[in-house]
């Protein structure tokens, strides 16, 4: 359990950044260097350097290094675990969406039945 919610933990973190979620997007179309994404994303190298090593260590992306240039591309593991974590808490606040709609349902009835009496 501690494992599974320390890699929920890093994902979710490395996911929070919107320039690591595009870079995930980019990467989702061709792989490229790190010096193209600090281009794309008007950064200094190093600045990408440290996004694209929090993604790795959360396992979305892999480097590769030929010579001097360090490619990068998405890594091989899928994101199941954080899938279904969002699938169970969707589930959840549907339910709780629900079970609010019909108590305003029920208040609303009430309410038009109230002030019929008051009417008569």
């Amino acid at each position: 359990m501690v494992q599974y919610q320390a890699r929920l933990d890093t994902t979710f973190a490395a996911l929070s950044d919107v320039t690591r979620r595009g870079v995930l997007e980019q990467l989702a179309g061709a792989d490229a260097s790190i010096t193209d994404l600090a281009d794309r994303f008007h950064m200094t190298l190093t600045g990408m350097k440290k996004h694209v090593n929090v993604l790795e260590q959360a396992g979305l992306v892999i480097t590769e290094k030929a010579g001097r240039v360090r490619t990068c591309k998405l890594g091989p593991r899928r994101m199941e675990e954080e899938a279904a974590w969002l699938e169970r808490h969707r589930q959840l606040w549907d339910a709780r969406f629900d079970a609010l709609d019909t108590i305003v349902h029920q208040l609303k009835r009430k309410e038009k039945a109230d002030a019929r009496r008051k009417r008569k």
